[in-house]
């Protein structure tokens, strides 16, 4: 402890006191007591110490790092309280240095990964914090010195300084990040044992870590290697270059993490999937940028793993509206959210409507109008399709039903509806349609269901029953996109099909005789003639001029479907064909 006066000076120091600072305590005497302890070194504890001098503040502490006389130094306590009946003040430090040495032996242990000594999450969420405030801060002093120049402050050149000695020591203001996740780690843990597993966790952030120093460093050391937990690593960059770099490093670790470990006697191999970003840190959040790391590392694996992906923001912004859509889908049904067009299937012998096939929208509330390749496969993913596709089903044949009603002494139309594989299996897709039918009053001979080729082609047991059954019923079974498939033949003979739609990519080559491709109509010939003697009619889709159908016709395929007849309409649309002069001859 030491007695100060007014002023600030030394009055008298006991030996403890003395014996920190290592020096004499007579030699402290007369000494500003604010320099032995640096209690000056900045403006808010100076203020504070001279406030208890004044007697306006009754006591401060803080904590000092103060210089041994021997040259080591120690971190210290301070504190200063008025001496009671006096206008003296008494100044008093404590060694803490042992304190503070556990406390950072103690964080290091809270902030570190005890199997590879890397940074764990919180450090390095610690440190991207740091590094994204640091870059907004220096867009702030570049966007002042601009402003500043501009409006010719006084201050402009000391701001224009500031943000030019941002630069010269390599400030860009930009960010990067490698999030990788190892390959198959799991099965070395499951029949090696969680040692070898740890084991190779340690000797892949010794590659990391070697990786990362040798790309370079910046104003705050080497990229940060961290353990995000399990098999998940990170290299944060801090003031990156740009993508390249960025890649350039993705690439090392690849190339690192492919020459094979040696662990204990065990030989082992591994890969990595890398996501990579790099962006402004200005505008950014660390939640943001790791969420765009999340998903470009998702990308990564399932383009097929072992490789790195750059971030991508057109096609995040599909993902995104892709995750919106099936966030949604299945309330949409219930809140009447779909529509349904049809298009004219039309005979090409005489042009007449037989047929309509059904085509579902989804007037979805923020997207507008949106066509089935929008979401069916979506609605197929996550089982929404059974409810949706009942929902079409019985539509379709309600319409049809009305438009029979409507025209009581016209040639029905049938409606032909698309069915997901899904349905067949994730629902009693049989008794549906015999519940509808009935329902609706709809004969099962209007109603045509359409599945895919390599759906009908690869039917077995439940779905192949379904479908003999459906025929039984007198339901027509149609395979859609014929010809893109498995295109399988010997299959034809075996199942309960009725229509073949060619796919629409024969057709485009039926143009004029200059322009037509005789391999596609030499394939198309084929397959009528071979679907004829098979007791099949076929539907060709996509014919769009009257020279295709013209074409079309000659070979005798049975009925065309596309834009030279119409787009696909509202019923009401529909209902005006009905009876009406033929669409095309």
């Amino acid at each position: 402890m030491a007695v100060v006066d007014q002023n600030g000076v030394v009055v008298t120091a006991n030996e403890s006191f003395g014996t920190l600072l290592g020096t004499e305590p007579r030699a402290l005497r007369d000494q500003a007591a604010a320099d032995l302890v640096d209690l000056a070194s900045d403006g808010r504890t100076w203020h504070a110490y001279r406030e208890v001098l004044r007697g306006r503040r009754s006591r401060f502490r803080c904590t000092r790092r103060l210089k041994h006389a021997d040259g080591r130094s120690l971190w210290a306590e301070v504190t200063v309280a008025p001496v009671p009946d006096s206008r003296r003040v008494l100044l008093s430090i404590t060694d803490i240095s042992d304190r503070r040495e556990l406390q950072a032996r103690l964080r290091h242990l809270q902030m570190h990964d005890p199997v590879t000594r890397l940074p764990n999450r919180a450090l390095f969420f610690e440190r991207l914090s740091a590094a994204l405030e640091a870059s907004a801060q220096d867009a702030e002093d570049a966007e002042g010195a601009q402003d500043a120049g501009s409006a010719g402050a006084p201050e402009a050149g000391e701001a224009i300084s500031s943000s030019y000695e941002s630069y010269r020591y390599g400030r860009t203001g930009r960010i990067g990040l490698c999030y990788l996740d190892l390959d198959g780690f799991k099965a070395v843990n499951d029949t090696l044992g969680h040692r070898v597993g740890d084991r190779l966790l340690a000797a892949v952030a010794a590659r990391l870590t070697e990786c990362a120093d040798s790309d370079g460093y910046t104003r705050s050391g080497g990229h940060l290697v961290a353990r995000l937990g399990g098999d998940e690593f990170a290299v944060l960059v801090e003031d990156s270059t740009g993508t390249e770099q960025l890649a350039d490093l993705a690439r090392s670790v690849l190339c690192a993490l492919q020459q094979p470990f040696d662990l204990a006697g065990q030989r082992l191999s591994v890969s990595a999937s890398i996501g990579v970003v790099e962006r402004s840190g200005h505008g950014t959040t660390a939640t943001a940028l790791m969420q765009a790391a999340d998903t470009t590392l998702y990308w990564a694996k399932a383009d097929g793993k072992a490789r790195w992906t750059l971030f991508d923001p057109e096609r995040n912004a599909h993902r995104m509206t892709r995750q919106a859509l099936s966030s949604t889908l299945r309330p949409a049904v219930e809140r009447g959210e779909f529509a349904l067009e049809y298009q004219p299937l039309v005979d090409l012998a005489d042009g007449a409507v037989r047929g309509v096939e059904a085509l579902v929208r989804w007037n979805h509330p923020q997207f507008g109008s949106l066509a089935p390749n929008r979401f069916i496969a979506i609605a197929e993913e996550d089982g929404s399709i059974v409810e949706l596709g009942r929902w079409v089903l019985r539509t379709a044949c309600r319409q049809a039903r009305q438009w029979q009603k409507d025209h009581p002494r016209e040639r029905p139309l049938f409606v032909s509806v698309n069915v997901a594989v899904r349905q067949v299996w994730d629902s009693d897709l049989v008794a549906d349609v015999a519940g509808i039918l009935a329902e609706t009053g709809l004969a099962p001979h209007l109603l045509q269901l359409e599945l895919t080729e390599s759906a009908v082609m690869g039917s077995a047991g439940r779905p192949l029953q379904a479908l003999q059954a459906l025929s039984d019923m007198g339901v027509r079974i149609a395979i859609d996109d014929f010809g893109t498939g498995y295109s399988n033949l010997a299959y034809l003979s075996r199942l309960p099909v009725s229509v073949l739609k060619l796919d629409g990519s024969f057709v485009r080559g039926f143009q004029d005789e200059e322009h037509a491709n005789p391999a596609d109509e030499l394939i198309v010939e084929a397959l009528v003639q071979l679907a004829h003697r098979l007791g099949l009619t076929v539907t060709a889709e996509c014919v769009e001029t009257s020279g295709q159908a013209s074409r079309l016709r000659s070979i005798g395929c049975d009925t065309g479907q596309g834009w030279l007849y119409s787009r696909a309409v509202a019923p009401d649309r529909i209902a005006e064909l009905i009876g009406s002069e033929p669409l095309s001859v």
